[in-house]
């Protein structure tokens, strides 16, 4: 039957559920994973004094200079909002109580954050040296003020009031006081003189006979155990003082194996979840006691001062101190290490085997050590030890050790070792690997030349089978079925059973040439095997050989040992930390072997510090511990031990817009963002808040998670106005997720371009705008329309007064010559004239009419020079006897604008008819100026014109009236010159920019100038 994928992971998630674990009683301080924040690297402003946590998470530190807030990753000092007064930023006391709300005890008095509202209890003036939160939910407090008949008091919070009790209640405290509460709700308050048990109705006082009232000594903290007992921590140590504990009604010194109470100046006192009392002292660092067992921890182990301030246990049962020069943090680690040198006697481990005693034998150089119900001990060289280096171990069926130490091979039993010998009785050899199969026989490989396989029966040896009869291993086991394997030299696997060997070759890499470090071989009590290569895992089952290696998924392929737990997981001890793998992946791997596996890696972080052993690098104890050494360390990892269930809280903190800062509550209301938005975002959480993980999304912007991994901040660029909700979520750093997490509605205003006002307006402006164009696009149509009809209305005009001044004229003569010849029909004479006349005349009008044709068919429209034109138009027609006609051009020929070409043509055209007609000169001359501009000179040498005409024209002609109109219509400017004496002159001259399609201007046109000058130039020499 197959597991689905999905089926798989819902598994794996119920795997990883479990309860959260307080720092293990059972271990050594030095054991914990250790953080320190120190005062020299500006973690705080000031000393700590105390510290508490809220429910949302946070850790306060409350400092000589005001109070820090901590998530794991940033100190953050509080800052009072805008109007909250605060008596003292000196904050002596902290609690942080079950309601969420945080209690701050001042040099001068008592405040209360609650709902992000600070609230002062006026009848709390004074130093407030200590605050409990009480069984019944009541917050007292000790209060202390230097003058005042009750001066030092015990006080409560009633709503918002202050209720305090002095002398005239039984409480007649001295000096600074420290407070407790028994199971039976009691109130131990400890002050300068006494340790006082009080109740309303009922006060018990112990006085202390070594204390003298000093304001610098006294009972500086009370701690009730578990069992009820009643500590009291002193300073100054002595007879009397140190750690007393009530006993029976009075105070008797506290007594333990290692340690005398008396002796120790204490400061502060702490009992954690699982019992353990903690204390703190004036200059000899921490001392923890559980169990009768003590240990110590001071500033030479690595502790931030040996003063000690306070303690305190977050909600994941780390242990927080508090010192004159810092703040420490004291967490489990999943991989506990032994160091060598820490009882095992070496400072290098090489082999580890755990008994069915339950007792961990450890070897390397130098030394045999052990475990055995806690205590740590071992056996050295020369003392007790008869070599140096301890090599494979092995537990045989009686209970025996099986010891390979230097070139030798001893049983351990009662203490004593007896060496196994060849039969010649010489040293066996180097052992290498040992294995018991299930006839009692033991196999021990020797490393040597050449190496050989060895049979052992009845602590005698019965055979050697040598290489290459036998291919050299590295690490021997035994099968169920009686077969013994072999780990190969080459990574390969090998079977010998009934005196025959079976061989089981797997594919390497070529990075390895062809061959794999083989590190170590275990049997699976179904027969299945596993092998610990340098290029991962090779297996065999049933006949089967698989492998597995990065290709399935594994973070990396040294696998330098391997063992399974009890519940079937498969655990790897490889370069990159230790992989614990699910039995149900596993199993998934052995039906799909090209399947990826989903696991968890311990690493550094997890405590957990992987290296290469040469015997037997991983071991199962009874308890169900994993045993794995690295060559230096011991290492055990409780498999029972799984994943706090313990998920962050998850808070937006901040909110940025173009870099000013927003307070972050819901309903904010943000300004246009010009270019960036930055979202703050924390889940505080102390084990290892380097692996906390985020995932967020903006709704109502995008519809997918964004994972941020560590990164605590979410950005966003360009965010246009509107209502939006950002959401984040986060795991703690066994990737259990806090699905609620946090969210933040918001909302962008817009700008006042962004504004629906503003739309709605640039639509207005649109369609106006769009109709304003449509309107002018119409009267450019219109005016181009009526510009069409001004010149056909112009030339018909033209026409009309060319036919008038011209051709009708002639034809009307012709008409006054017929009438006058139709008055005498009998006078042939007269008629013969008048038909002689008639025919001149016809014979003009035709010369006239053609003259009216050419000027119309003559458009200049196909053709760029104006001079054949006007030459036709100078040469038609009648030229007057004795007159010459001269034409000339001046300058580069150019392409001219069609319309400036035409009208130009019917103005010279004009010009030339009225000098041919009219002038009587002698001379005609056309000049075609082309230059910035272009000019047109039409001149005579006859009569000139009469001035008035010369100004407006005759009435009843049109020549000079439509020359000045087209002149105006190309933009042109007409200059008429005449006098009796020297004849006319008419000039005409249009810019060169309305004149040529392509004017001659800019760099380019200068350019072609100077070329032309320069080329003319060259010509000439």
């Amino acid at each position: 039957m197959k597991t689905s994928r999905s089926l798989r992971l819902c598994l794996l998630l119920l795997w990883t559920t479990c309860t959260a674990w307080a720092v293990d009683p059972s271990r050594q301080i030095s054991q914990f994973g250790h953080s320190v924040w120190r005062l020299q690297d500006g973690f705080f402003n000031g000393r700590p004094y105390a510290i508490a946590q809220t429910t949302d998470g946070y850790l306060w530190i409350g400092t000589q200079n005001g109070l820090v807030r901590f998530d794991g990753v940033r100190f953050v000092p509080w800052v009072p909002r805008p109007g909250d007064r605060t008596p003292s930023f000196r904050v002596q006391s902290l609690l942080g109580a079950r309601d969420g709300s945080l209690w701050i005890g001042t040099e001068s008095g008592l405040l209360h954050w609650a709902d992000h509202k600070l609230f002062r209890y006026p009848g709390s003036l004074g130093r407030i040296d200590a605050i409990i939160e009480r069984l019944n939910g009541e917050v007292w407090f000790a209060r202390y003020q230097q003058y005042g008949a009750d001066g030092v008091a015990l006080c409560r919070e009633v709503g918002l009031e202050t209720q305090c009790y002095g002398q005239n209640d039984g409480v007649a405290l001295r000096g600074g006081a420290s407070l407790g509460e028994d199971s039976s709700g009691s109130l131990w308050i400890g002050d300068t003189t006494s340790l006082i048990r009080w109740r309303p109705g009922s006060t018990s006082v112990l006085r202390i006979k070594g204390l003298r009232g000093d304001p610098a000594q006294g009972v500086m903290s009370v701690a009730v155990q578990p069992d009820g007992v009643v500590l009291a921590g002193i300073n100054p140590g002595g007879p009397g003082l140190g750690l007393e504990q009530v006993v029976h009604g009075a105070l008797k010194p506290f007594l333990a194996p290692g340690i005398d109470g008396s002796s120790l100046n204490v400061t502060a006192l702490f009992s954690d979840r699982q019992g353990s009392l903690w204390i703190g002292t004036e200059a000899q660092g921490i001392y923890r006691i559980h169990n009768g067992t003590v240990d110590r921890f001071r500033s030479s182990d690595g502790l931030s001062g040996d003063y000690i301030m306070a303690f305190y246990e977050d909600n994941e049962g780390d242990v927080w101190v508090a010192t004159t020069r810092g703040l420490d943090c004291f967490r489990d680690l999943r991989v506990t290490t032994i160091p060598g040198l820490g009882g095992l006697g070496t400072d290098e481990i090489d082999s580890v085997l755990a008994a069915h005693d339950g007792t961990i034998w450890a070897g390397g150089a130098g030394a045999l050590g052990s475990i055995r119900n806690g205590t740590i001990s071992s056996l050295q060289a020369k003392k007790g030890l008869p070599g140096d280096q301890v090599t494979a171990l092995l537990e045989d069926d009686r209970g025996r050790v099986w010891v390979g130490i230097d070139n030798t091979l001893n049983i351990y039993e009662n203490g004593r070792f007896r060496r196994i010998n060849k039969p010649d009785s010489s040293p066996l050899g180097f052992v290498v690997g040992l294995a018991e199969d299930t006839a009692h026989t033991v196999w021990a490989e020797i490393s040597g030349t050449p190496r050989r396989l060895v049979r052992i029966k009845n602590d005698s040896v019965q055979q050697e089978l040598p290489a290459p009869q036998m291919p050299a291993a590295r690490s021997v086991a035994a099968a169920p079925d009686g077969a013994l394997w072999l780990g190969l030299m080459s990574g390969d696997l090998g079977r010998y059973a009934n005196g025959k060997l079976e061989m089981f070759r797997f594919g390497h890499s070529e990075s390895s040439n062809g061959t794999s470090r083989f590190n170590q071989l275990f049997v699976g009590p179904d027969g299945s095997v596993l092998g610990a290569t340098s290029s991962g895992v090779i297996a065999w089952r049933n006949g089967k050989q698989q492998t597995m290696t990065v290709q399935n998924g594994l973070p990396c392929d040294d696998i330098q040992a391997l063992m399974t737990d009890d519940r079937g997981d498969l655990w790897l001890y490889t370069q990159c930390g230790l992989i614990d793998i699910p039995r149900i992946e596993v199993d998934e791997w052995w039906a799909k072997p090209d399947s990826k596996l989903q696991f968890r890696v311990l690493d550094a972080q997890d405590g957990a510090q992987t290296g290469l052993a040469p015997f037997n690098g991983a071991a199962k104890s009874p308890d169900g511990r994993l045993w794995f050494v690295n060559g230096v360390v011991l290492q055990s990892v409780d498999p029972a031990n799984r994943m706090s269930d313990v998920v962050p809280p998850v808070h937006v903190e901040d909110v940025f817009v173009d870099r000013q800062a927003y307070a972050a509550v819901n309903g904010l209301r943000l300004p246009s963002i010009k270019s960036e938005l930055q979202i703050d975002y924390t889940a505080p959480s102390f084990a290892m808040p380097q692996t906390i993980h985020f995932r967020y999304m903006l709704h109502g912007w995008e519809k997918i998670w964004h994972d941020a991994g560590p990164r605590r901040q979410a950005f966003y660029d360009n965010l246009p106005p509107g209502k939006y909700s950002f959401h984040v979520i986060a795991s703690n750093s066994e990737g259990v997720w806090n699905t609620r997490g946090a969210s933040l509605d918001f909302e962008v205003l817009p700008t006042w371009y962004q504004t629906r006002t503003f739309l709605a307006a640039c639509v207005a402006a649109a369609i106006v705008f769009i109709w304003a164009v449509y309107r002018l696009r119409v009267r450019q149509i219109a005016r181009a329309i009526g510009a069409r009809f001004d010149e056909r209305l112009s030339e018909r005009t033209r026409m009309a007064r060319e036919l008038h001044d011209t051709f009708l004229q002639t034809i009307q003569g012709s008409k006054f010559v017929v009438d006058d010849g139709l008055e005498e029909p009998l006078d042939p004479e007269k008629m013969h004239h008048a038909l002689g006349q008639v025919s001149g005349w016809l014979g003009q009008a035709i010369a006239e009419g053609r003259a009216a044709l050419n000027s119309l068919r003559s458009s200049t429209t196909l053709k760029n020079d104006l001079v054949p034109a006007l030459r036709r138009a100078a040469e038609s027609g009648t030229v007057p006897d004795g007159m010459t006609v001269s034409i000339s051009v001046i300058g580069d020929a150019r392409e001219l604008h069609p319309i400036v070409r035409d009208e130009l043509y019917r103005i010279g055209n004009e010009a030339i008819q009225n000098a041919k007609s009219h002038s009587h000169g002698s001379r005609l001359s056309i000049d075609l100026t082309y230059g910035q501009d272009l000019t047109l000179h039409v001149g005579d040498n006859g009569v000139g014109i009469d001035p008035g005409y010369a100004m407006s024209g005759r009435d009843d002609h049109h020549g000079l009236q439509g020359m000045r109109e087209r002149a105006a219509r190309i933009q042109g400017r007409l200059t008429i010159l005449s006098s009796t004496e020297s004849g006319t002159d008419i000039s005409v001259t249009v810019p060169g920019n309305v004149s040529f399609l392509h004017p001659d201007h800019g760099i380019l046109a200068n350019l072609r100038k100077l070329y032309r000058r320069v080329a003319g130039d060259h010509e000439k020499l």
